[in-house]
């Protein structure tokens, strides 16, 4: 009966907090009770021996002091259902001097004025100290014992069977906020650390096990609601990978607690103990940057980044803030994106860019005269080149648009750098300019050519370094974003085919070595990234299924559709008759391209210019596969023209 009402009142009001008056006002009766218990035993339970005309007396003035006390501590206003061990020391100091106060008042009032009668006895203060002490702690965690297990009964949700991996003070600080999570019940059923010392042990009223046994008793039978929250604030990649690996691969949930710079307000809460991303999972070692070489590149000067709203463009902008350039030129057709992005950097990056003057302008590289009036304007020093069409399928079916932005808008913004004697020019690239077999590599790799080219025949002017990397997690149509809205959609993944592989680099990390190889760059470098090893898109779509808590083929079908125009099962970062040399920076390489002459590649360009207007798109893409003789179509309706090409090469 009791239980049910309590339940009751716990579903109407789990939300709301008891008045801070009503415990202070309970303290105050403790105090009051705690002081006739003490009378009491302090005579043997003769309560005739008590002089209560003084004792009165000596209770309010009791209830008086341990008054002003509870209100100059606070001791009062902390929430009792999240009762925890620093509220107890609060009430522990609060009772300890309040009684301390008392007995040299008592004893100080009796002895200057000379009557007994002022002096409260000691061994009343000293069992009512110990009295009030414990029913003051032991009601608030019985108040909170109470409320997690009729909590816990509630039928408004199901209890949620939790291991925490990692017994250290992260470890019982997550238990702690798990326990008072104000929206699921969590029961934490073992530590798992993998200290053999602490194996059987207990913290926090928590056993302890290594990982074998807490999967064997708790994962190996039924795991459908059981989660691990990995708690350990400083572990390597490769042993967070082992851990990660060896709970999905048995479909067990598995979440993070964030690092402590990411807590909100210096406070862990719940909510940020987030689920596994698929980023958690293919990252490697952090990039050691060369921060002092990239502020020297950059502090002071006027930086320009096209293309800035799209995924690269705007990491870049995030990335540069810190390095303090005296000018932030931001530069996109997406009107959308762009002010998404500003809005971004004057708010999160504030403190950052105290003393960058942002710029962010609505404009096309393809406009010639557009590009010429914001360059002469502003004046830039370093320029980022970002702006391209990227999307292979797409740009397989629209090739005016790949040549127009990729190649044309490219060499106008090239040639502006020149003419407006810019120092350095960096040009994002693509691991699809590599053997292109598609045109939007194709077009990539002209635009790479064209800025090789530049940089040999306008020698000790502007230095122009190309940077080629492959697929970046989360960017603008790449397949993670595509998964994700598939599995909320409760599937079917589509992958194209089940030999598929592509090599994965994080944003912020593809951007922290574009800014690193620009920085090193001395003109004429082409810069290619370690993108670590190639990973298969059907894995990389069963581990994104797994760590949405769902089961392959049971929850989430993975179909496969055939390679789309223009794909090609791998990709490369180097052409066969390419090598690299290495820097002083272990994930980056310098290729070393043949050279190519400014002349031929910039009459290519302008006959691509003039066949654009006709829309042919068979001239288009045979004029670029004539001077990028690698360029070999694949799945494609262009690779009638590779056939043609041999013919005509045929001396028959």
């Amino acid at each position: 009966m009791i239980e049910r009402i309590f339940r009751s009142v716990l579903d109407s009001y789990h939300h709301r907090f008891v008045s801070r008056r009503l415990i202070l006002a309970i303290d105050l009766t403790i105090v009051l009770f705690s002081f006739l218990a003490a009378s009491v035993l302090r005579f043997n339970f003769d309560v005739s021996e008590i002089n209560w005309p003084v004792y009165r007396y000596y209770v309010l003035v009791l209830l008086l002091v341990r008054w002003g006390y509870f209100l100059g501590f606070r001791s009062y206003h902390g929430i009792v259902r999240h009762t925890s061990l620093e509220d107890m020391w609060l009430i522990f100091r609060t009772v300890s001097l309040s009684s301390l106060t008392v007995i040299l008042a008592s004893a100080a009032a009796a002895y200057f004025l000379d009557r007994i009668i002022l002096y409260i006895p000691v061994s009343v203060l000293l069992i009512e100290y110990f009295i009030c002490l414990f029913l003051m702690i032991a009601s608030r965690f019985f108040v909170k014992s109470m409320y997690q297990d009729i909590a816990s009964k509630s039928p408004r949700t199901l209890p949620q069977d939790t291991i925490i991996y990692g017994a250290g003070s992260l470890g019982i600080l997550t238990r702690n906020v798990l326990l008072n999570d104000p929206h699921k019940i969590h029961n934490i059923l073992c530590f798992i650390d993998d200290n053999p010392t602490l194996n059987g042990k207990s913290m926090a009223g928590v056993r302890v096990l290594d990982r074998e046994s807490a999967y064997e008793k708790y994962g190996s039978k039924d795991a459908s609601n059981l989660e691990v929250v990995l708690a350990i604030q400083s572990i390597g990649t490769k042993r967070k990978k082992d851990i990660l690996e060896f709970f999905l691969q048995r479909n067990i949930v598995v979440k993070v607690v964030p690092s402590a710079n990411e807590w909100l307000e210096g406070t862990l809460s719940s909510g940020q103990i987030r689920k596994i991303r698929i980023e958690d999972l293919l990252e490697r070692e952090p990039i050691k940057l060369d921060s002092a070489n990239v502020r020297n590149q950059v502090v002071g000067k006027v930086v320009a980044i096209t293309g800035a709203a799209g995924s690269i463009g705007s990491e870049i902008a995030r990335q540069l803030v810190h390095y303090a350039p005296k000018k932030l030129l931001m530069l996109d057709q997406s009107e959308s994106g762009l002010y998404d992005l500003e809005f971004e950097l004057r708010n999160v990056y504030a403190e950052r860019i105290e003393n960058v003057e942002l710029v962010s302008m609505i404009a096309n590289v393809t406009d010639a005269a557009r590009m010429e009036r914001v360059f002469t304007l502003h004046q830039p020093q370093i320029v980022f080149h970002a702006a391209a069409y990227k999307h292979v399928p797409m740009m397989e079916k629209y090739p005016y648009e790949a040549i127009k932005t990729n190649v044309l808008g490219t060499k106008t913004v090239a040639d502006l750098s020149v003419r407006q004697r810019v120092e350095k020019f960096v040009f994002v690239s693509t691991d699809k300019a590599v053997n292109p077999t598609n045109v939007m590599g194709a077009s990539k790799r002209l635009a790479e050519m064209y800025v090789q080219s530049l940089n040999s025949y306008l020698a000790n002017t502007t230095d122009f370094v190309i940077t080629r990397f492959g697929n970046v997690l989360g960017s603008n149509g790449s397949v993670v974003p595509l998964f994700r809205k598939q599995i909320q959609a409760g599937g079917p993944i589509t992958v194209t085919h089940p030999e598929v592989i592509r090599f994965f680099m994080t944003i912020p990390e593809a951007c922290q070595l574009v800014l690193e190889a620009g920085a090193m760059g001395q003109g004429g470098d082409v810069f290619v990234f370690d993108m670590g090893e190639p990973i298969k898109i059907v894995d990389l779509a069963r581990r994104m299924v797994q760590l949405s808590g769902l089961v392959v083929d049971r929850d989430i079908r993975i179909i496969y559709t055939g390679l789309r125009p223009g794909e090609k099962l791998y990709e490369e970062l180097l052409r066969n008759n390419e090598s690299h040399l290495p820097t002083h920076h272990s994930k980056i390489l310098i290729a070393r391209l043949p050279d190519v002459a400014y002349e031929g590649v910039h009459e290519t360009i302008r006959e691509l210019k003039n066949i654009l207007p006709g829309g042919d798109r068979d001239a288009m893409v045979s004029l670029m596969k004539t001077i990028i003789p690698e360029y070999i179509s694949n799945n494609s309706e262009f690779e009638k023209l590779d056939h043609l090409q041999e013919d005509f090469s045929d001396p028959m």
